[in-house]
């Protein structure tokens, strides 16, 4: 894969602003120049950065509802009403409804917990949940991560005598359900000023104003910020001012005292004694998690976050892991066969987007196919499987490329849709589908830009080896937690040549690790270039070229410096500027 690089140097005024920001905070003027382009331009915005604090969170009571929600929580206390705390099946829903549910108990027994299930129930709020809060005596249900479009389905809760509080961040529709109170900071009558909340934020949210409405202590929930650390991480949202708060505490947490359901993944996915990170999360945990949602049902998911006893919770991890496992075979073959369909579809390439529908493929794994496919070809990807006679699928899109307005445009042709930007998920008729691939494919063709489907690759700085320094790299992790719109600073150092002794690695001979040399100095760097083998050759002539990285840990040596090289360009090759 060979990416556009986009890079704008610095401009005189750039560099004259990194210069005396650097002078004051005392750091280098390159990191102080990532500060500058991230809109980062005074000494107290540097340093609320670096070092967030709980402090900054939000006033929870200016999100709309808020007062509604506590009260009515605090009424069904008072009463002894039963309560339910619902949720959906994936990384931030059981995260949302771990953390809640975990909260609430230490101050009130009767509540209960409740994830539907992908293959008998379908996503969000079904009617067999509502009958099993019936049938329990829920009297109140705190839904997290779903329910904004559940208007038919809370309208039969209602004529139940069993009230809703909604915890979502999906976008909502004109019109909205019938709850006591909808707590969804992208309500466009919603003034809260933080719009980009996963749903387990917004659960974080309501058990804060709890909390503050009942005079309990903020620090009781600081041992709940791990699973807003997961949740954020998994679910892709942007890692910026509140967001950027709760992960990076949450990391803390996760890294000091983690919960013992998550301390037992940790053990089982090896990364016991290491420095836990945003990546982690995304590789290792959270796919974990996602798992028995994805193969069985996602409430052994929570049985696991909310367990008290670490032997039973590691007993419980090894089985989740299991599940994973399996999903990643399936994943695996599911993947290669939507290749093989796409490379047949010869005219797709044409196409700014794909939509691939297959009647045995696993509802479960569709959306890790359709990121995958995202991936590989960078284009707006949809993957439909048959459930009946219905269709029901995932999709996911490019940076840049609103998604949800996408799927939005063929709205009458669909059962149900819902999400945000950059993931959705939709249900519709068997016989629709043709339809809908075409009318998709039309909108897209019409809206997207056509950068958007390139491989791009946004450079932060060029910089030469002799600035790679211990320093700045210790300098550089005050920029983490890492994610959407903050995203690892991305380097470039042109004119590097083979020190001689770089060389092809990997159980197929598939990545290269290097030793680099500059012009500018005699520092030797190590490199690795994962499934880049196919540039070795090139390498190997000692001929110059340009390389574009992320600086890292170098795992196998104490306190070494390693890049992991995003791209190899010969020198020559100046078009891509």
């Amino acid at each position: 894969m060979h990416f556009k690089w986009n890079y704008e140097p610095p401009t005189p005024q750039e560099e004259q602003a990194a210069k005396e920001l650097g002078e004051k905070l005392n750091i280098n003027q390159i990191l102080a120049l990532l500060l500058i382009r991230r809109g980062i331009t005074t000494e107290s915005a540097a340093k609320r950065f670096f070092r967030p604090q709980l402090a900054d969170l939000i006033n929870p009571f200016l999100m709309k509802d808020m007062d509604i929600a506590v009260d009515r929580l605090n009424d069904a206390m008072g009463r002894k009403e039963r309560i339910l705390v619902y949720g959906d099946y994936d990384v931030d829903g059981c995260t949302a409804v771990a953390l809640v549910y975990k909260f609430l108990q230490q101050f009130y027994s009767n509540v209960d917990y409740y994830i539907p299930d992908r293959y008998d129930e379908g996503y969000g709020v079904s009617k067999k949940g509502i009958d099993y809060a019936k049938d329990t005596g829920v009297k109140l249900i705190v839904i997290l991560d779903c329910g904004i479009k559940a208007i038919e389905e809370i309208a039969y809760a209602k004529s139940l005598g069993i009230d809703f509080i909604i915890c979502d961040h999906h976008v909502p529709d004109e019109v909205m359900p019938c709850a006591v109170a909808i707590l969804n900071p992208k309500r466009p009558d919603d003034s809260y000023p933080f719009k980009h909340l996963c749903g387990c934020g917004v659960g974080f949210k309501l058990m804060q104003a709890f909390a503050k409405n009942n005079g309990i202590p903020f620090s009781r929930l600081i041992p709940l910020l791990d699973f807003c650390a997961v949740s954020i991480a998994a679910d892709i949202v942007p890692v910026t001012d509140e967001n950027r708060i709760l992960a990076f505490h949450g990391l803390k947490q996760l890294n000091q005292n983690p919960s013992i359901g998550l301390k037992a993944i940790i053990d089982i996915c090896g990364l016991n004694g290491r420095d836990i990170s945003m990546s982690d999360i995304v590789f290792k945990i959270g796919p974990r998690i996602n798992a028995s949602g994805r193969m069985e049902n996602g409430k052994e998911s929570v049985d696991l976050l909310v367990e008290k006893d670490f032997s039973s919770a590691l007993t419980q991890a090894k089985h989740i892991n299991e599940y994973n496992e399996q999903r990643k075979d399936i994943d695996k073959q599911m993947t290669e066969e939507a290749n093989q369909i796409v490379a047949k579809l010869e005219s797709q390439k044409h196409h700014s987007s794909i939509v691939l529908y297959d009647e045995n493929w696993k509802k479960g794994v569709i959306g890790i196919v359709a990121s995958r496919l995202t991936e590989i070809y960078f284009r707006p990807t949809v993957v439909l499987t048959r459930d009946g006679d219905f269709a029901t699928g995932s999709a996911r899109s490019v940076t840049g490329f609103d998604l949800y307005a996408a799927i939005k445009s063929c709205r009458d042709i669909l059962i149900n849709f819902g999400g945000h930007t950059y993931a959705t998920g939709l249900t519709l008729r068997w016989n629709d589908v043709p339809e809908f691939r075409k009318r998709f494919q039309r909108y897209v063709e019409e809206h997207i830009q056509p950068e958007q489907i390139e491989a791009n690759l946004n450079i932060d700085a060029q910089i030469d080896f002799k600035d790679i320094t211990k320093r700045l790299h210790n300098e550089l992790k005050k920029f983490s937690p890492f994610g959407p719109c903050n995203t690892k600073p991305i380097f470039c150092t042109t004119d590097v040549y083979d020190y001689g002794t770089s060389k092809v690695v990997g159980r197929i001979q598939e990545h290269i690790k290097l030793e680099l040399v500059d012009s500018k100095s005699s520092n030797v760097v190590n490199g690795i270039a994962f499934g880049q083998s196919a540039s070795a050759r090139y390498i190997k002539s000692k001929r110059s070229f340009d390389i574009a990285y992320t600086i890292e840990n170098n795992i196998f040596k104490r306190n070494a410096v390693q890049l992991q090289i995003e791209d190899i360009r010969p020198t020559e090759d100046e078009d891509a500027e």
